[in-house]
């Protein structure tokens, strides 16, 4: 394997959906918040996580690899959210995930 490859594969490794998910989550444990997978099957397009705060609110988080959308469906599922008063965060990017780190310890 060239150089070149190594560094893609590096690269990716650092920001792909997964290695992001897999960021917050670590983070979250390490602030004692839960960090919750959301699947339903019978209802798709809703957001990834959802992070449990302390005082009875969450914040739904749509993770995505670097550079990349939601889908249209997955806006739609936002806005739905937006407009019944949940917070929703799409994060694509490890520095995004320390800043909401940051302000649910506020």
């Amino acid at each position: 394997m060239d150089k070149r490859s190594i560094e893609n594969l590096t690269h990716h490794a650092d920001v792909s959906e997964k290695a992001i998910e897999r960021y917050l989550v670590e983070r979250a444990i390490q602030n004692g918040l839960p960090c919750l997978k959301y699947s339903n099957p019978n209802m798709v397009g809703y957001p990834d996580r959802l992070l449990v705060l302390p005082g009875g609110s969450v914040i739904w988080v749509e993770l995505k690899s670097k550079g990349r959308k939601p889908t249209k469906l997955q806006e739609i599922r936002i806005a739905e959210l937006k407009a019944m008063g949940h917070m929703v965060k799409v994060i694509d990017n490890k520095s995004d995930i320390d800043e909401l780190i940051k302000i649910t310890r506020l």
